[in-house]
């Protein structure tokens, strides 16, 4: 099995090229290779690597920064992602592609089904939207994958903006009324992998059928909660000396503007993967641990 993998230096895009490698043969290629700016390189991209499974990793997730490059955000999240996924259908491929909670507006009580009305509040949500109605539209076999708050090791990141903080600052002010469930890119790929597993193996006997489904960890928490969770751990490990941080101190959205408005409730509900993929998803402070984990380790490892 050949699979091409778009957005390799990205969160998720990294653990993707590790983790599918056990399926097959992966070809993980960064925006030099893959370009979703430029859509009209895509297809060529596409028919060069031949692949079976071709997951797209690759978007623009500058979410204040999309209220002002409306045009980019739509090229990379919409315009490139239908490209791709008529690419893939034109390869006979299997296309996997990733969208987001910010599809919806948070004014639900409970958590979001996958067919519940879409009403994104700001430019990137609109143009993850519109990605996963390309995907819809250029039709062959796919999965779209929407998830949220997601952090890991690597980039530009929740989890990783607190412990840099941590070390600087005595106190932290954190919005504590947006409540959604961290995921970490590590279990998306993991995910990912097992999905793909599955899917394969329906395509090959006749039964597979495409589809978006809510992947996220399980359990709940507010930014503030995630906050401490992770400031909690880390001074735990690394010690007073290097976690400066005393007080984190809830705050309302209201007290952080922001460009791009949020929503306040990121909840997804994943029973619809859990019945299509047989598969429990661990609680997002369980995942925190073991991501955090291998944070400390190279923090600890000799330079």
């Amino acid at each position: 099995m050949r699979i091409l993998v778009t957005g390799r230096n990205g969160q998720v895009g990294w653990e993707l090229a590790r983790t599918l490698s056990a399926l097959g043969e992966v070809i993980a290629c960064d925006r030099e290779q893959a370009d979703l700016s430029q859509p009209q390189t895509l297809k060529a991209v596409v028919a060069a690597n031949k692949p079976d499974v071709l997951v797209n990793a690759a978007a623009y997730t500058a979410v204040d920064k999309a209220q002002e490059d409306q045009a980019s955000a739509d090229t990379v999240n919409a315009q490139a992602v239908g490209v791709l996924a008529e690419a893939a259908r034109s390869a006979g491929a299997l296309f996997v592609h990733y969208s987001t909670e910010y599809v919806f507006d948070g004014a639900k009580s409970g958590p979001y089904i996958e067919t519940d009305a879409v009403n994104p509040l700001n430019v990137y949500g609109r143009t993850k939207l519109d990605g996963e109605r390309a995907v819809a539209a250029a039709g062959g076999d796919w999965l779209v994958f929407r998830t949220s708050w997601v952090y890991g090791p690597r980039g530009r990141n929740f989890m990783r903006t607190m412990l840099r903080l941590a070390a600087q600052r005595d106190a932290l002010s954190v919005v504590s009324d947006q409540i959604g469930a961290p995921t970490s890119a590590r279990a998306i790929a993991q995910w990912t992998a097992h999905a793909v597993r599955q899917a394969m193996a329906e395509r090959a006997n006749g039964t597979f059928d495409s589809g978006l489904f809510h992947l996220t960890a399980g359990g709940q928490t507010s930014w503030h909660g995630f906050a401490t969770r992770i400031i909690e751990a880390a001074r735990v490990v690394l010690g007073d000396e290097a976690i400066l941080t005393r007080r984190i101190e809830p705050i309302a959205s209201s007290q952080y503007p922001t460009p791009a408005r949020r929503p306040a409730n990121s909840l997804l509900d994943n029973t619809a993967f859990e019945r299509r993929f047989g598969l429990w998803r661990q609680p997002w402070d369980a995942a925190l641990e073991g991501v955090l984990d291998d944070v400390f380790e190279r923090m600890s490892e000799p330079r």
